[in-house]
């Protein structure tokens, strides 16, 4: 290995421990942060550069410029791209390694903002009602989806939850969520009146020694897997007759859209679902203005008369 490649992998090996111990980065972002950073490596290496520190905001624009012209990603990767480089270099900046940033001219692409599908309060009520409580999963499924619903959880933090982290008494869950970080989210008690049901067939099966402490079992009493969860959900919605394509996430969307649309105080609705950004609970004002939108449209006194 040559001496300049080998300044390119220390670099990248550097970044990568700062995302993971400094920043606390989920493993997915810091895996699709180290790809996007080694191809663009890989990029300014043939251009004859030979340290990250050497490359220009020209070097960076013709990366992207490259990445548009062979039409290999699309707009979200492309801005994912640009955030991976815009942290390594200012990462590079703070270990005084680059006297100017080449990232402060590179702009990220404009971004359509998707709208999530939603459930209305009837739909999630029909998913709650299809459960089979007669089958032995069928208290613990409830009790899945009531607390999605209930807590506008990431499927992640609901396999990870914990029996020590449930305070009923006190109406709050402690949840933890994208880089370890810890929350208390309400729940409220019909939620955990189907948990304690669940709980009640729980403690009366098999239970993993290594798992006593996690809350939803598979009928091994095993740590239920984010694929599991999912599949629950897919076979609930079919069994409600929804014919949404939906996922866990649904939940927590509905979870968020039912609370604004009922006047919660956005920033309420921020710490409820552990959003870094107020920008990224802002979706949810989208989706009850699309709501209000449609009503007018539907009962506008003019469409009557076309």
């Amino acid at each position: 290995m040559d001496d300049s490649h080998q300044v390119w992998t220390d670099t990248l090996s550097d970044f990568i421990s700062f995302m993971r111990l400094e920043r606390s980065l989920s493993a997915n972002t810091v895996e699709s942060y180290s790809t996007d950073i080694r191809e663009m490596f890989d990029f300014l290496a043939e251009r004859g550069i030979d340290s990250p520190e050497k490359a220009s905001g020209d070097d960076l624009n013709a990366f992207l410029a490259f990445l548009q012209e062979t039409g290999i990603v699309g707009k979200r990767s492309e801005a994912r791209k640009i955030s991976a480089i815009k942290a390594l270099y200012k990462w590079l900046e703070l270990e005084k390694r680059v006297d100017k940033n080449p990232c402060d001219l590179l702009d990220s692409p404009k971004l359509n903002r998707h709208i999530p599908t939603v459930l209305s309060v009837e739909e999630v009520e029909a998913i709650l009602d299809s459960v089979d409580l007669s089958q032995p999963e069928g208290h613990r499924n409830r009790a899945i989806l009531e607390t999605l619903y209930s807590c506008g959880l990431r499927v992640s933090e609901l396999v990870d939850l914990h029996l020590t982290d449930l305070y009923f008494d006190d109406n709050f869950i402690k949840v933890f969520g994208k880089g370890s970080k810890e929350r208390l989210v309400p729940i409220g008690d019909p939620a955990i009146k189907t948990i304690r049901f669940y709980l009640e067939k729980r403690n009366a099966g098999p239970v993993d020694p290594k798992c006593e402490d996690i809350v939803f079992l598979n009928r091994y009493g095993r740590k239920l897997t984010r694929e599991m969860v999912f599949h629950i959900v897919k076979e609930q919605a079919k069994a409600a007759g929804i014919t949404k394509s939906i996922s866990p996430h649904t939940f927590r969307h509905s979870f968020a859209t039912h609370l604004v649309e009922n006047g919660a105080d956005l920033r309420s609705v921020q710490e409820m679902l552990g959003h870094s950004s107020i920008l990224t609970t802002e979706i949810y004002t989208h989706i009850d203005t699309r709501k209000w939108q449609r009503t007018i449209l539907d009962h506008h006194p003019l469409n009557d008369l076309q």
